[in-house]
Formats: structure tokens, C-alpha cells, sequence
């Protein structure tokens, strides 16, 4: 049975009552997701999470992602693809024109939503070569309806820089850190507010920073309180969490 007659069938028990509105609510949070083989796709993260399923392109092929696109766009007006490169969206935008791409932050979308709340999320980064996982986290943000902020190159190599913007840092819900090298950023934000820091390691840096792993083992070593951690690179895993933290 595919969602929408799914869908129908519940509307129909509350009409003659055999369940109640919240029944019908719990059964739907666990709506069956919808099977192509190769995917299986979530019609339902938007009632569980708050934001319907992205779909992560890297390692999948043009007409994979093809069809999972067009099974979200049968039940959803809005999509969020990330790791994607500019082949694959000239593609894409042949079968769907409301389509649009950010290359600093490899994301294809179709529309922002507007701002929920007036909490803003800032993000800091260590240097310039940081932007474009932050900008992922950006983007993540406001399609998911956040006021978002962004200060860059603000690293701990010249920390002043980093204290003329105390205001912005003091008036943020959440604050995401993005910093390669050795990942001393998030640390210093986390001591100078009282708001939740996430941290995120990106692989840029000389040698030993491992692509990453150095920032990685720092922020996950952090000795002040109040940072969370996510992957390597994951931009977008900082924005969806700041998002819930915002929410």
C-alpha cells in the first residue's frame, strides 16, 4: 500500500471512529517507506524529524538519483540533495526546472522556507578553506526555515579577530564551529558563551591533521563544556542538529 491510500484509509477509520486522531498520529510517524530496489525511500522524516529525507548523492548514479527525486516530489513540494556536483544538477534540471544549486556548498534544492522563529544560528569558521562545509551547514539551515549568520576566517592564528565579533556570538541561539588544522576554535567559542556549540572538523590542513582526524580528536577532546561533535565535513549534520536545537 503506498502512502496516500495509506493516508486515506486512516482518515477513513477516524471518520467512523474505529481509532482516534491521536492513534491515527502514532500510526502515521511510522508510515511504511516506499520501496525502489536500489532505495527505500522516507515519506515520513517530516513527521518524526520536522524535515523530510535528503537524499546524499556521492556514490549514487545520475538516474539513481533521478528516481529517488521523483518518488519525493509524489508526496513532498521540497527537496534537499546533498554532495552534488554540477553534471548531476544540469541533469536533473532537464526533468525538473524548479530546481536551483549552490557549488560553494554542492547542494541541489528547491526553495527555502521562511524563518520560523527570529533565534539565529551563527556560524564561525576558522579560515577561508573551511567555507564550503559551512556554507553546506548555511544552506541546510535555511531551507529548514532558520535566520542564519556567517562570519569566516576568524581562527584562533589571530584571535582578535575572533573577539571583535563577541556580540554576534553572544546574541546566537547556537553557534556551529567549522575549523580544520589542529581544531582549537571550537574550544574558545565554547569558553567565551553559554549557548551549545557544534563542532565541526573539516579536512582541511598540512600532513598531520589527517585529513581531519586532528580536528576531529581535538573537539571530541574539548575541555569546555557545553560542544557537540559531528563528522568530518558533515555540514549538513551540524545544520540539521542546530536546527532541532533551534526548534
Amino acid at each position: 500500500m503506498d502512502s496516500r491510500r495509506y493516508i486515506r484509509k486512516l482518515l477513513k477509520d477516524i471518520r467512523y471512529r474505529k481509532i482516534t486522531t491521536c492513534q491515527a498520529y502514532k500510526l502515521l510517524k511510522s508510515l511504511p517507506y516506499e520501496n525502489l530496489n536500489f532505495a527505500k525511500v522516507d515519506h515520513h522524516r517530516l513527521l518524526r524529524k520536522g524535515f523530510a529525507e535528503a537524499v546524499f548523492c556521492q556514490g549514487k548514479s545520475q538516474y539513481q538519483v533521478k528516481k529517488i527525486l521523483e518518488n519525493i516530489l509524489k508526496n513532498s513540494d521540497n527537496a534537499f540533495l546533498t554532495r552534488a556536483d554540477k553534471t548531476l544538477y544540469q541533469y536533473l534540471k532537464k526533468y525538473y526546472r524548479q530546481l536551483k544549486y549552490d557549488e560553494v556548498a554542492r547542494i541541489i534544492y528547491i526553495k527555502k522556507s521562511r524563518p520560523k522563529n527570529k533565534k539565529i544560528v551563527l556560524i564561525l569558521t576558522a579560515g577561508t578553506a573551511d567555507i564550503p562545509v559551512a556554507e553546506e551547514a548555511k544552506l541546510t539551515l535555511e531551507v529548514m526555515g532558520n535566520r542564519v549568520k556567517a562570519i569566516y576566517d576568524v581562527g584562533v592564528a589571530g584571535i582578535h579577530r575572533l573577539f571583535d565579533n563577541l556580540s554576534n556570538i553572544s546574541s546566537a541561539n547556537v553557534v556551529i564551529v567549522v575549523a580544520g588544522m589542529e581544531g582549537a576554535l571550537a574550544s574558545v567559542v565554547a569558553g567565551l558563551t553559554d549557548k551549545p556549540v557544534i563542532a565541526v572538523p573539516t579536512s582541511v590542513g598540512y600532513g598531520s591533521s589527517f585529513k581531519g582526524i586532528a580536528p576531529l580528536l581535538t573537539m571530541m577532546n574539548c575541555c569546555s563544556p557545553g560542544v557537540s561533535v559531528v563528522n568530518i565535513d558533515n555540514g549538513f549534520g551540524a545544520g540539521y542538529f542546530a536546527s532541532l536545537i533551534n526548534k
